[in-house]
C-alpha cells in the first residue's frame, strides 16, 4: 500500500536574520475553542494557530452541535451554547495526533448527558491515557479503553460526577486541564494538586471567561454552577515554536532575530531561562499583555553556548523545548546533562531514545538515560535522521543544519502540519536553507 510522506533536506551553514511572528500559541488555540463553545454569547479569536492539531479541535466541536466560522487569516467565530449546549456527536471524533484534545476532551465530555468516542492516529493511539482516566473515574466518570489504557475512548454519558482532590503523581498541564474541565460538572469541588508548576493556560483562560478559579499555592481548585461568558481572544505566538528559532540564532555565526509578540507565560519560558543559563543573548523587549496572557518581543543574537546541568525545577517549564535544546547542546562547550525529564519517553514519540538516536547518527556524543540525557558539544556531521513522525524533532534536526558540516536529510516530516504548517517558508525567509519535498514511499 502506497503512502505519502513529507521530507526536509537541509543544507549545511546559514544564519538567521530578520524578525517575524510565529503562529499563534498551541496551547491557548485549544482552549479558545473548547471555552468559546462552552461559552454563552459569541466569541471571537484572532492569532489562531491554524495547524492540523487545533483543526481537530474545532471540527469536535462542530461535529457537537458548535457554530464556528474560520479559520481564516488566523480569525475565529465560535457562537457557544452555553455549559450544556453541546449534542451528542453522529460518530466517533477523531483527533488525529492531538493529544491535547484527546486527554481535555476526556474530561469535559465525561459531564455530559450523551455517549462519545474520541480516536486519533496510530502515534496518538499509543499515548498513554489511564494518567487521566484513572482519575476520571474516581470523579464517577465511566470510560473504556484498551487493555494497554489507550485511546479509543469510550466515555457514557449521564455520570454523575462527584469532584475529588488529585495528587497529580507527575506534573502535566493535560491531566490538571482535564480534570478542572470535568470539574466543570461535578457536585462540590474538584482540586489537582501540582508536584510543580505547569502551563496555566486552562486557569487564566476560564478566568478570562469570568469563570473563578482558586489557587492556593499548589493546589487548583473549581466549583461547578458557574458559567463562562464569551470573550475576545488574542492568541499570542507560540514559544514552542520561537524556540526553534531562538535556538538557531544562538547556535549560528551572525545570528540576530527579533521575535514578536511571543507567548512568555511564566509557565512555557524554561526555555529562556535554559538558554541563558548557557549563555545565550536574549532579550525581552516590549512586555505587554494580551488576552490574559503576558506577551513580548524576543531578541536573540549569536553566542558561543556552554553546557550545563539543566536544574530540575526548569524541566516542567520547558518539556515541549528539549527536542531543539538538544540541538543547543550539541553546540555547545563541555556536557550537558538533563534529569528528571521521564515524560519525554511519552511523548509524540520517545523523545528522548529518538533525538539521541539522531544526534548519534550526525555524529554527537550523546547517552539518553532513563529521565534524560548526557550530549557533549561538539561537530554536527551530516547524514540521514528519522523523526518518526514527531514534529518537533523533525524541526529540531533541521536547525542543526546551521551547524552541520554536510546536508542533514530528515524522513518523516509531514506531522509538522500539526503545530507548525509555515515553518519551512518561514525558516528559508529567515536564512535556513531548508527544503520540503513530498514522496511516495509504498
Amino acid at each position: 500500500m502506497q503512502h505519502h510522506t513529507v521530507t526536509f533536506r537541509v543544507r549545511p551553514g546559514g544564519t538567521l536574520k530578520g524578525e517575524a511572528r510565529v503562529p499563534g500559541d498551541k496551547s491557548v488555540s485549544h482552549r479558545s475553542i473548547m471555552f468559546g463553545s462552552l461559552a454563552e454569547g459569541t466569541t471571537r479569536v484572532s492569532g489562531f494557530l491554524e495547524g492540523e492539531d487545533c483543526l481537530s479541535t474545532i471540527r469536535a466541536f462542530q461535529a457537537m452541535g458548535v457554530t464556528i466560522e474560520g479559520p481564516v487569516e488566523g480569525r475565529v467565530t465560535i457562537h457557544g451554547g452555553g455549559l450544556h449546549g453541546l449534542k451528542a456527536p453522529a460518530e466517533e471524533l477523531y483527533l488525529g495526533n492531538s493529544g491535547t484534545s484527546m486527554r481535555l476532551l476526556a474530561g469535559l465530555l465525561s459531564g455530559q448527558s450523551f455517549d462519545s468516542v474520541l480516536t486519533g492516529d496510530a502515534s496518538l493511539s499509543r499515548r498513554p491515557m489511564k494518567r487521566v482516566t484513572d482519575p476520571l473515574r474516581a470523579m464517577g466518570a465511566r470510560i473504556d479503553t484498551t487493555e494497554r489504557g489507550t485511546s479509543p475512548l469510550h466515555i457514557h454519558g449521564d455520570s454523575r460526577l462527584k469532584g475529588i482532590h488529585y495528587d497529580m503523581p507527575v506534573a502535566s498541564a493535560q491531566v490538571k486541564s482535564c480534570l478542572l474541565l470535568a470539574g466543570l460538572y461535578a457536585e462540590g469541588k474538584t482540586s489537582v494538586r501540582e508536584p510543580a508548576p505547569t502551563r496555566d493556560h486552562t486557569e487564566r483562560m476560564l478566568t478570562g471567561f469570568g469563570y473563578p478559579v482558586e489557587r492556593k499555592e499548589d493546589v487548583i481548585s473549581i466549583e461547578s454552577g458557574g458559567k463562562l461568558t464569551a470573550c475576545n481572544i488574542d492568541v499570542p505566538s507560540d514559544i514552542s515554536s520561537a524556540a526553534f528559532f531562538m535556538v538557531g540564532a544562538s547556535i549560528a555565526a551572525g545570528g540576530d532575530l527579533l521575535l514578536k509578540h511571543v507567548g512568555i507565560n511564566p509557565t512555557r519560558t524554561g526555555v529562556i531561562d535554559i538558554l541563558k543559563l548557557m549563555g545565550a543573548k536574549i532579550d525581552i523587549l516590549n512586555p505587554r499583555e494580551a488576552g490574559g496572557e503576558p506577551v513580548a518581543d524576543i531578541r536573540v543574537r549569536s553566542s558561543q553556548l556552554q553546557g550545563i546541568t539543566i536544574p530540575e525545577e526548569l524541566v516542567p517549564l520547558a518539556i515541549d523545548e528539549f527536542p531543539v535544546l538538544f540541538i543547543a547542546a550539541a553546540c555547545a562547550e563541555g556536557e550537558t546533562r538533563l534529569t528528571g525529564a521521564e515524560e519525554l519517553r511519552v511523548k509524540e514519540s520517545d523523545r528522548i531514545q529518538v533525538m539521541a538516536d539522531g544526534l548519534r547518527l550526525l555524529g554527537v556524543n550523546a547517552t539518553p538515560t532513563p529521565d534524560g540525557m548526557v550530549v557533549h558539544g561538539g561537530p554536527i556531521a551530516g547524514g540521514t535522521v528519522e523523526s518518526h513522525g514527531d514534529h518537533r524533532i523533525a524541526m529540531a534536526f533541521s536547525i542543526a543544519g546551521l551547524r552541520a558540516s554536510k546536508p542533514i536529510t530528515i524522513h518523516d516530516c509531514a506531522n509538522v502540519n500539526t503545530s507548525f504548517p509555515t515553518f519551512v517558508a518561514l525558516a528559508q525567509s529567515l536564512g535556513l536553507t531548508v527544503e520540503s519535498a513530498e514522496e511516495t514511499v509504498s
